[in-house]
């Protein structure tokens, strides 16, 4: 995994998500998924760009059933922004860093 991004897991998913002082984009995503895979350099992009205003997590959710159970994850990649603890936008598939920028840089 890219130092880029945080490695989430069902246990640290509170203290590094909800508790969070800046705003995080979560992915949830699997190994086997290749959408996932393709996803992953526009994320890494948007970490390089944005990495001073935002978090970014990666949550294997073959590893962390609850927490992807929690938050309802039938599709993946799935990309949860949570800001102050909330969960503000919800986008499902692939997205350019552009598009995803566009949808979340108002919460930045």
């Amino acid at each position: 995994m890219s130092e880029a991004f945080i490695q989430l897991t069902d246990s640290n998913f509170e203290s590094e998500v909800i508790n969070s002082p800046k705003p995080v984009l979560v992915d949830f995503w699997a190994v086997w998924c290749g959408p996932c895979i393709m996803i992953t350099p526009e994320l890494e992009k948007l970490a390089v760009e944005k990495g001073d205003q935002l978090k970014i997590g990666k949550l294997n959710v073959d590893d962390n059933r609850d927490t992807a159970m929690k938050y309802s994850i039938s599709s993946i990649p799935t990309l949860l922004l949570f800001k102050n603890g909330e969960l503000v936008k919800k986008f499902i598939g692939v997205m350019s860093k552009d598009k995803i920028l566009t949808e979340i840089s108002s919460f930045l």
